[in-house]
């Protein structure tokens, strides 16, 4: 076609833009107006395929006949038969008249199907018998009606899948799909994103009286970098959001990514290269891996020091065990510690030359040794009925929890309830120690 006749179709329906894929769906849309053709308008939300159906309508024998655009994803699937095709006089509960529907309607003329892909299989096939026959029945009628209208269709949902997956008729599609038009995403258009801004920041800046919003070199550069998942609707719906909300009239980098979705901006953004190359070096992902690893480092050495801490603990009531009448595993030849400072039975001296004591009856036995002469030590035995029943009676509920709680209660006390040197001398973490004193409720 003709660079000037498109720039003419171009200023008429206020179409902005040089890129290749755009001129080229308009090209084909000039040459398939004059034809009855139907045509199938492909592309994602946001593209502005509206467009292209009023383009076609207008260049064609048919510009003087009604146009009707109609969203077919907004219709409840109750009443788009109805919609479409009419329906007659008592059909249903409300239908106090017979209504022609838009086949009826737009005789001569041309229906715009936005959303096609949302049409329910009934009414597909009702679509299917006036593209193949132009005949159509209302809904709860007899009669068969004609009309003459063309269809000019659009989608932005994958219809090679959608009919095998058994949501779209296949032989609809064919139908449709005579004149494939392919709009391309923003993203696609290179430059044309500069251009869209201006056109809104212009817009903008005139309707509401505000001084003009541009963007800085960097800024230029996201904005060629960015995907545009909305397309041309979110390009002009963060250009309006920037001429009202920013303080400063030229938009910087960081200023733009304030604007920006954070979801995009994680995994598109990231990618920008300063030095201009294409290849993608991962930095950010490997900075991002790094971080992680280095968090789980500092867990990793948390949970060993409290196993450490655990570990401690147990050797400690193993120990008890040893001098009070709690039972537990003793490895030979292993001395009796001091145990006053983790158990309420401070009378009991260390014995460095007797074997481990595992239970109340060795006890008794030891005090008939050492009252007979028969064993030297440093327990006293006018003191030892006394000392048996305390220990008895202490550890007939003693057991790990209780030995940790009393350890953590002491340590706050000889360090007047400050938690930071109770955790040091107890060899915890300060997170330990307070998720323990919130355990205990100390």
């Amino acid at each position: 076609m003709d660079t000037s006749e498109l720039q003419k179709i171009k200023q008429r329906y206020n179409i902005v833009g040089n890129s290749d894929g755009l001129n080229h769906a308009l090209d084909v849309a000039l040459q398939v107006a004059p034809t009855d053709l139907s045509v199938l308008i492909i592309g994602e939300s946001g593209v502005g395929k509206e467009i292209i159906p009023r383009v076609i309508h207008d260049n064609s024998p048919r510009r003087r006949e009604k146009y009707f655009a109609i969203n077919c994803g907004s219709i409840p699937e109750g009443t788009i038969d109805s919609e479409l095709f009419g329906h007659e006089k008592g059909s249903f509960t409300g239908a106090i008249g017979e209504s022609e529907g838009y086949f009826g309607i737009a005789n001569k003329g041309t229906i715009f199907l936005d959303e096609v892909g949302e049409l329910p299989i009934q009414t597909q096939a009702r679509l299917l018998r006036v593209l193949e026959t132009g005949e159509y029945i209302r809904v709860g009628g007899t009669e068969i009606r004609k009309t003459d209208v063309r269809i000019v269709a659009a989608t932005n949902v994958n219809m090679r899948k959608a009919v095998s997956e058994g949501r779209f008729r296949e032989d609809l599609y064919y139908r449709l799909n005579t004149i494939p038009i392919q709009m391309p995403a923003l993203r696609e258009r290179g430059d044309d994103i500069l251009l869209l801004f201006r056109l809104f920041a212009m817009q903008m800046a005139e309707k509401y009286r505000l001084p003009k919003i541009s963007l800085s070199d960097e800024a230029r550069q996201i904005m060629l970098k960015y995907k545009w998942p909305g397309n041309v609707r979110q390009l002009k719906n963060i250009t309006e959001q920037m001429s009202v909300l920013s303080r400063e009239r030229e938009i910087d980098a960081q200023t733009l990514t304030q604007f920006i979705p954070r979801d995009e901006e994680s995994t598109q953004l990231a990618t920008i290269q300063k030095d201009g190359k294409d290849d993608h070096s991962y930095a950010s992902e490997r900075e991002l891996l790094y971080k992680i690893l280095y968090e789980l480092r500092g867990n990793v050495s948390d949970l060993r020091r409290e196993m450490n801490s655990l570990r401690k603990q147990l050797d400690e009531a193993r120990q008890l065990g040893g001098t009070g009448g709690y039972v537990s595993p003793v490895q030979p030849n292993t001395q009796v510690a001091p145990v006053s400072s983790v158990s309420p039975v401070s009378s009991v001296s260390p014995v460095s030359s007797v074997p481990p004591i595992t239970d109340l009856d060795e006890l008794q036995h030891i005090r008939q040794e050492i009252a007979t002469g028969g064993m030297r030590g440093t327990y006293k035995p006018e003191a030892e009925d006394a000392e048996i029943e305390e220990i008895k009676e202490e550890n007939e509920n003693l057991n790990l929890s209780d030995l940790s709680k009393q350890m953590i209660e002491k340590a706050l006390e000889r360090n007047n309830g400050n938690r930071k040197k109770a955790a040091e001398e107890l060899g915890i973490s300060d997170r330990t120690l307070y998720r323990k004193i919130n355990k205990y409720k100390l």
